[in-house]
């Protein structure tokens, strides 16, 4: 089966969103949109601390719509391959290209994107579809816009990131 539209959906759990996170209604609904257009959904949860794997903070948001055939990597750190199963997981199923999305923009969505380009996977990010909170220095909307300039300017010859908006629309 050729698996066209993947999507990895980070981070988007009971206890990374219990700090408020910036417009998280509106980027819940975009990543719905995105999860019922894929092919193949896999959850990324991050276990640290008061959110230990199968702990309520580790769920993922109760309003993210979690599709029977979805596909779940625990991650500890920033970085959703270092020390999981994703890169052995996306393998397996054949997977060199996908789309992602989730939170927190800053962080592990920052991560994960660079190392798995790096690492030869042809990312695009739904530029619309990821969220983080307000920091010291930036606003959520300002990393957000900032991120997505970055992702779409990184060097990486014979790979680029593309940044689009929800829906495998056209590219920014």
């Amino acid at each position: 089966m050729m698996k066209n539209n993947v999507l990895i959906v980070v981070d988007m759990q009971v206890g990374v969103l219990a700090m408020p996170r910036y417009d998280r209604e509106g980027k819940a609904a975009l990543i719905n949109q995105l999860i019922d257009a894929a092919d193949v959904v896999i959850f990324i949860q991050h276990a640290e601390g008061e959110m230990g794997v199968g702990g309520d903070l580790w769920q993922i948001i109760p309003e993210l719509h979690q599709p029977a055939h979805a596909h779940y990597v625990t991650k500890t750190a920033c970085d959703a391959f270092w020390n999981t199963t994703l890169d052995a997981l996306l393998q397996r199923l054949g997977i060199n290209a996908f789309t992602v999305c989730g939170c927190a923009t800053d962080y592990c969505l920052d991560t994960t994107i660079k190392v798995g380009a790096s690492k030869g996977y042809a990312i695009t990010v739904a530029a619309d579809a990821h969220t983080t909170a307000d920091r010291t220095y930036a606003s959520a909307q300002q990393l957000i816009g900032q991120h997505n300039e970055v992702w779409a300017g990184l060097s990486l010859p014979g790979n680029p990131v593309t940044t689009i908006l929800s829906a495998w629309s056209s590219p920014l």
